[in-house]
């Protein structure tokens, strides 16, 4: 009998043994998950608690309940991989051997890391929205908030969907308009990147989008550490806040370092195309706990997972993997008062305007705020829950397609910034 193991049950884990189950034979192939958290958390809805838009129990659903019949769950923390042995150690002393290892234990926003981020004034002055609880506390905060400078701070990239900080931008503009307190709130969004994007199409869409609703933008911003009611840089500019929301440093699970696989924030080094963990011919890296030169977003552990098990076929049955992920990644960013814009990239292709073609909901168009984009990602919830985790196949090209994008007239050449 072989093994597959999978560490991790978020949306790569979940979704790739809904995936293979059914194409592994029973009678030759055992399938077990290593996951400790009893529920599963839909993590774009995290960007809508704040605002009351999004309850708990909206978010969250048993993590069993999404696992396929003949797959083994086992509710534990992950010590340490031994590659040498093939064997996963756990939490509690117990081992687990495999004959393949699939790392899905994504990344996780770490305050920790930046000195101050993590001190008495997180959950009071300085909070956060990538985790349930960070975003039930920024809720109460905001609730009782009358005005004062506002700061949405990004740390470093890579973190889980690079829009969010903006997203969130855009929609505490719309928040503070409705409750007609915007005068009274200063609104800056602080970046270590050069613009509002890491790209310069999209970036100076979006940049234009926060100039018109006067939210400031200090870029260049590298946070050295979070003094009480200011942020302070490395090349010490201080930028005052009442209320600041930051995303912190995202870095992937420790063990990932304690088995040698890591890079310098704990992803997995892997083959872009093919997932394979570097140095490894039976470990693979899937979703945000891979290092991978594109966004960290559920829409790139959903295609890849896509172009992984045809691959993984193959490489059990000692053939070539014959198939190369081209990083492809799309994202709803919403951007207040009922819009939402849509970007399509991939790894050699930067957002561009256009309109996609192929959607459950219609066409719809890119880098443009619409109304239907807005309802594209409401819809999203759902799709997630009944298509995407199941393992169902969405009626969407897995490869980027250039179909109905427009490429700008060209500009003078301006610096890239890459993801």
């Amino acid at each position: 009998m072989r093994r597959l193991l999978v560490l991790g049950a978020g949306t790569a884990g979940t979704t790739v043994v809904n995936k293979l189950r059914p194409l592994l034979p029973r009678e030759e192939w055992e399938i077990t998950v290593v996951e400790p958290a009893a529920f599963h958390l839909y993590q774009p809805g995290l960007l809508f608690v704040p605002f009351g838009r999004y309850e708990p129990d909206q978010l969250l659903k048993p993590t069993s309940q999404f696992l396929p019949a003949g797959v083994t769950l086992i509710t534990e923390s992950v010590e340490r991989i031994d590659r040498e042995n093939n064997l996963v150690e756990l939490a509690g002393g117990a081992t687990l051997d495999y004959d393949q290892l699939v790392i899905a234990t994504g990344t996780h926003a770490r305050p920790d890391m930046t000195p101050g981020m993590a001190g008495p004034q997180l959950g009071h002055t300085v909070h956060e929205f990538y985790t349930l609880p960070g975003a039930l506390a920024l809720r109460k905060a905001l609730e009782a908030w009358e005005g004062g400078r506002l700061v949405v701070h990004l740390t470093e990239l890579p973190i889980k969907c690079p829009v969010a900080p903006l997203e969130f931008a855009f929609l505490a503009d719309d928040h503070f308009r409705r409750l007609g307190i915007r005068d009274r709130v200063e609104l800056t969004f602080a970046t270590p990147l050069s613009g509002a994007f890491t790209k310069p199409i999209a970036s100076e869409r979006l940049g234009d989008m926060l100039d018109q609703r006067g939210i400031i933008v200090e870029p260049d911003f590298y946070v050295e550490r979070v003094d009480e009611g200011a942020l302070v840089s490395y090349d010490e500019r201080v930028i005052p806040f009442d209320l600041l929301v930051t995303v912190p440093l995202n870095m992937g699970a420790e063990f990932v370092a304690r088995s040698g696989l890591a890079d310098e924030l704990n992803h997995v080094k892997v083959d872009p195309y093919t997932f394979l963990a570097d140095g490894c011919q039976n470990v693979f890296a899937l979703g945000d706990a891979a290092a991978l030169p594109i966004s960290k977003a559920g829409s790139v552990a959903h295609f890849a997972v896509e172009v992984f098990v045809e691959n993984f076929l193959e490489h059990i049955d000692g053939r070539p993997m014959k198939r190369e992920f081209d990083g492809h990644a799309n994202c709803f960013v919403e951007s207040g008062a009922g819009k939402a814009l849509l970007i399509d990239f991939n790894y050699d292709t930067e957002p561009l305007p256009g309109t996609y073609p192929l959607s459950v909901i219609g066409p719809l168009k890119l880098l443009k705020e619409t109304r239907l984009n807005h309802l594209g990602k409401l819809a999203f919830r759902p799709i997630y829950w009944h298509m995407l985790l199941p393992g169902r196949r969405l009626p969407v090209p897995t490869e980027m397609s250039m179909a109905g994008k427009e490429m700008p007239t060209p500009q003078p050449e301006r610096e890239d910034v890459t993801l």
